[in-house]
């Protein structure tokens, strides 16, 4: 049986490519997409930065044809700024909008936005209701257990969101509080799930880090689909070999060193592309490390790649790289 989100067919139990702010952006999603993922968000995009026409807000909303379906995640702390960016998010003509009612760090949450919601059940009510009044695609919320222990308030949330109209909810496992340290709880999202007046997707996210891990949950928490960030970037192979998993029992092989490479050197190329050459360059030092984790002796060729700012020097060391370490596995072998 599919997962649908409106109209949107997910397949029999989605594999979900979380926001993530400076991560989840199209040259990322590229390589995800590549990977089997069945559905992407962008990064999360400020209402306001919207509505002001800030260029760094709107740049994040460009949506590929090969991204389908994606949605676009806003937040923000003022009704009327969430509708306005709600309709303007619409004419990118995502598949759905998302509200980010999850995020933890201080700038948003301190300012009312975000996991702030959780504070004020009927607030993010009133948003949510002004969100999904303002465009005529499927709306859907990210958000997390509660603001902290005392206020684990996610049961009240799913069922107050439901009645006014959102067609998906993804729960990550902690609370504000617990920021992004010890492990999730899924425990409450197997309680939203079972809950019988519950009738939209719940989607589990938090500590997915491996095939076997998401096939446990699966079974353990009775979820829709997974969502999965952090364990994603710099392994986008995170999504095939779930799948793999669930469809055959079996452990694929981890990436070998030309993938690594190869989907490495897309990503630059691709972040290029689309940031230009300056901020493409920069942002693209935070994956380096993810995508040849592991590897003995990488140490110099990592100060290499977050130093150097020519691309020709950076395809160098990618294609130095390659050979070295290739070199070294024919040894072995």
């Amino acid at each position: 049986m599919s997962v649908k989100i409106g109209e949107i067919d997910l397949g029999a139990f989605p594999l979900l490519l979380a926001p993530m702010e400076d991560v989840s952006d199209p040259p990322f999603r590229y390589v995800c997409k590549q990977n089997g993922v069945d559905m992407m968000y962008t990064e999360f995009i400020s209402s306001e930065g919207l509505i002001r026409d800030a260029a760094k807000s709107t740049q994040k909303l460009d949506i590929f044809e090969y991204e389908h379906p994606i949605g676009i995640q806003i937040f923000g702390s003022d009704i009327d700024s969430m509708r306005k960016a709600t309709e303007i998010s619409s004419k990118a003509e995502p598949d759905l909008i998302d509200i980010n009612y999850g995020c933890p760090v201080k700038n948003v949450a301190c300012r009312g936005a975000g996991a702030s919601l959780l504070q004020d059940i009927d607030r993010m009510v009133e948003m949510t209701k002004a969100v999904i009044e303002s465009t005529h695609l499927p709306v859907t919320v990210k958000t997390r257990l509660g603001w902290n222990d005392n206020t684990k308030n996610i049961y009240e949330v799913a069922e107050r969101l439901q009645d006014i109209g959102i067609q998906a909810l993804s729960i990550h496992g902690r609370t504000r509080a617990q920021m992004y340290k010890g492990e999730a709880d899924w425990t409450l999202i197997r309680k939203v799930k079972e809950n019988p007046r519950i009738h939209i997707p719940i989607f589990g996210n938090g500590d997915i880090d491996s095939a076997e891990k998401a096939a446990e949950y699966r079974k353990t928490y009775g979820v829709d689909g997974l969502m999965i960030g952090r364990a994603s970037i710099g392994y986008p192979w995170i999504f095939r070999e779930i799948k793999h998993y669930f469809e055959t029992g079996e452990i694929l092989p981890e990436p070998s060193l030309q993938e690594r490479v190869n989907t490495c050197r897309t990503h630059f190329t691709k972040s290029l592309e689309w940031k230009g050459l300056r901020v493409g360059v920069f942002e693209m030092r935070r994956h380096y490390a993810k995508y040849f984790k592991g590897m003995p002796n990488f140490k110099e060729y990592r100060t290499k790649l977050v130093q150097l700012e020519d691309p020709e020097a950076i395809l160098q060391v990618l294609e130095e790289i390659e050979d070295k370490y290739a070199k070294a596995e024919a040894f072995v072998a």
